[in-house]
């Protein structure tokens, strides 16, 4: 088993850990990352794990990740319900597409249900923690038609 999965996540994910813990836990994206990483080594696959505040770097990583990997986890974050450019780049991309949220976000403002990404995604974590990263990985795996171990 081996490639590559992109893991792309959005604005203010650099402050995970430190920006409103009661909604997001104490886990740092590092964290999330150091996790993400161990689980993919453990199926043979590697991660390129991206933060940006910037949806036209979020763009590139997804032109990218066109050449070089078998699948997209991405937390969109506040351009989940904005950026219809980011829902056209992850429609170029010929693989599986999962999308990410920390929170579950139809428990939240009603702005906050409505996912642009959605309609590109194969499916949705939501309200799992920091933990619906690892639970993408592992599906990631299984949609790229690679069995994970013990699973």
């Amino acid at each position: 088993m081996s490639g590559t999965v992109f893991i792309l996540n959005g604005p203010n994910l650099n402050l995970l850990g430190k920006r409103q813990p009661e909604i997001y836990g104490r886990e740092t994206l590092k964290d999330v990352e150091e996790n993400c990483t161990k689980l993919a080594a453990e199926h043979g696959l590697s991660i390129r794990f991206h933060q940006s505040n910037a949806e036209h770097q979020i763009i590139d990583w997804i032109h990218e990740a066109r050449e070089t990997a078998i699948g997209i986890i991405i937390n969109p974050a506040a351009f989940t319900h904005t950026s219809v450019a980011i829902l056209d780049a992850l429609n170029t991309f010929e693989g599986p597409v999962l999308e990410v949220h920390i929170s579950n976000v139809h428990k939240r403002e009603s702005f906050r249900h409505h996912s642009y990404v959605s309609l590109r995604a194969d499916g949705v974590m939501a309200g799992f923690g920091t933990q619906g990263y690892e639970l993408a990985l592992l599906r990631m795996i299984r949609l790229a038609g690679l069995q994970p171990v013990d699973v």
